[in-house]
């Protein structure tokens, strides 16, 4: 016999810096149904703890996802720290250049950590998700690019590419 795959839907309503009074339904399980070519290999507890965008991405907004993915998350509430990434390197553009480039979607004013985030604890927005798992497969031209230029598990090599990856959920330490 066949589960199947319900959800108690639930209104999430964010007040933060960049959101007041937001508002978007989970109807999903967490961490699950994903879209079928949509595969991250990192939660975003994990990238959260490996250190991702300089610490400074998600400080404001603690109240809207699990209180667990903050517990040895590597923040700094005072700036951008690249000493707090994992490849300790800046693989982040400034918010307002992915403005300039339309990479923001108006219900996540953060980007795409912040859509992934969000769809990671259920919420689906038609049209959108297709386009931000878009994005995401596209990051894997740095994967050959690594791939093809660095010795397996030096990782020390292309830190920035890797830093990059491990921002969009792609666990670069194991190439």
């Amino acid at each position: 016999m066949k589960r199947a795959n319900t959800c108690k839907k639930r209104l999430v309503i964010v007040n933060d810096r960049m959101q007041h009074g937001y508002t978007y339904e989970l109807v999903r399980p967490k961490g699950r149904c994903f879209d079928p070519g949509f595969k991250p290999q990192l939660t975003p507890k994990q990238m959260l703890r490996l250190g991702v965008f300089g610490g400074k991405y998600m400080t404001d907004c603690t109240g809207e996802f699990p209180a667990g993915w903050f517990t040895r998350a590597k923040l700094c509430h005072e700036r951008h720290d690249p000493g707090l990434n994992f490849f300790k390197v800046n693989a982040s553009l400034p918010l307002s250049q992915w403005k300039r480039k339309g990479w923001i979607y108006k219900d996540d004013p953060r980007g795409w950590f912040q859509w992934y985030c969000r769809y990671y604890m259920g919420r689906r927005i038609e049209g959108e998700d297709e386009r931000q798992i878009a994005r995401w497969k596209a990051m894997r031209r740095h994967i050959a690019q690594i791939k093809m230029n660095c010795s397996k598990g030096d990782i020390s090599c292309r830190p920035v590419q890797r830093q990059a990856l491990l921002h969009w959920a792609y666990d670069s330490r194991k190439l």
